[in-house]
């Protein structure tokens, strides 16, 4: 009796070349989706700019409210929910927002239409473009962008304390060549809620938190940090010191020294600190780098006693941390008065050297 012939068995596929394979098929997606993202954000600033040619031809602002409405009825019946009024609303606003094109065609690829959603209710114009520009240079998400926002980023920045020429000229650097000054990096308060702490905490449960959730501080410091040691030892005329954190941020090119202190700032951190930068500068700096910064983390500071120290010079900065957050609007005002507070005694020390 004749035996039934054995199926065949299904050639095994090699796991490299479907790995290949599927690698250039997402590739693929991904390009096609960033094309098609480019191609709308351009198409919705162009709808922008026509629809708002065409309201500053008239005077009435009733105007301008009809043409809108009356367009987006025909555009949604013709195209989709894409061409609402509200959405319409948008594009107007995007065009207003950023007149020149030459802006969003060189954001587009980067950036998507939510994105610039977001971006065009900022109303203050720099800290619209310190938001575009920190969204371009670290890949922001669109979560990521309202998640800073939400925690107040630009008014924590260091920079935004300065007078608004100087915040201009360091935005338009990093537009141009991409060059991150330390101002736009240290912030002032660093907000420390995923710590977990309770009331009462020592120095070390400090420490002990933050490296416990570093992927969470390495995310609050910002872009281009890693960790480097805890507890660095470094040995002076045989004495042991010891600095708490160390981080290198490749975009600054520097080591970054961080000294946690419980309480108010005190004037005498400021010599422990200085002698950290000099340690690291003689033995660890290579060649290349620029000099390394301190930061001192404190949980109240002595404004005054900062500014007669003058601890930007010694390559110092001096913050607070928060490990509780406080409601938005109470976080708000504290750094409205405290960006007001600053940039008056910068006036008044300009018109003392005047």
């Amino acid at each position: 009796m004749k035996q039934p012939s054995a199926k065949p068995q299904p050639t095994q596929v090699p796991g490299h070349l479907l790995g290949d394979i599927r690698q250039l098929i997402e590739q693929s997606r991904q390009q096609l989706a960033s094309a098609i993202n480019s191609a709308l954000t351009t198409l919705y600033w162009h709808i922008g700019q026509r629809i708002r040619s065409e309201v500053l031809q008239d005077a009435r602002a009733s105007y301008g409210e009809q043409i809108v409405a009356t367009l987006s009825k025909q555009l949604e019946k013709d195209y989709g929910r894409g061409f609402s009024e509200k959405n319409l609303r948008h594009m107007l606003r995007f065009a207003e927002v950023f007149p020149e094109v030459q802006i969003v065609s060189a954001a587009r690829r980067q950036l998507s239409w939510t994105h610039f959603r977001t971006l065009i209710y900022i109303g203050d114009p720099l800290k619209r473009d310190f938001y575009l520009q920190m969204c371009q240079q670290e890949g922001w998400s669109t979560r990521t962008l309202q998640s800073r926002l939400d925690s107040q980023l630009f008014e924590r920045t260091a920079l935004s304390t300065q007078p608004d020429a100087l915040l201009a000229q360091e935005l338009a650097s990093l537009r141009q060549d991409g060059a991150l000054h330390p101002g736009l990096v240290l912030k002032d308060p660093y907000v420390l809620d995923f710590l977990g702490l309770q009331d009462r905490y020592l120095e070390k449960d400090l420490e002990d938190a933050i490296l416990r959730e570093l992927e969470h501080f390495l995310l609050e410091l910002g872009a281009g940090f890693s960790f480097v040691a805890r507890q660095k030892r470094i040995q002076i005329d045989h004495d042991d010191f010891y600095i708490d954190l160390l981080f290198y941020n490749r975009r600054l090119k520097r080591l970054v020294a961080i000294d946690l202190k419980l309480g108010d700032f005190k004037a005498e951190y400021k010599g422990q600190m200085e002698l950290y930068l000099r340690w690291l500068a003689k033995h660890e700096q290579e060649p290349g780098e620029a000099p390394p910064l301190g930061i001192i983390l404190c949980s109240g500071k002595k404004r005054e006693q900062i500014e007669l120290l003058e601890l930007d010079a010694s390559g110092i900065h001096v913050a607070e941390y928060l490990t509780v957050l406080p409601p938005r609007e109470v976080l708000q005002a504290k750094l409205h008065e405290a960006i007001a507070l600053s940039r008056a005694r910068l006036e008044n020390r300009g018109g003392e050297d005047a």
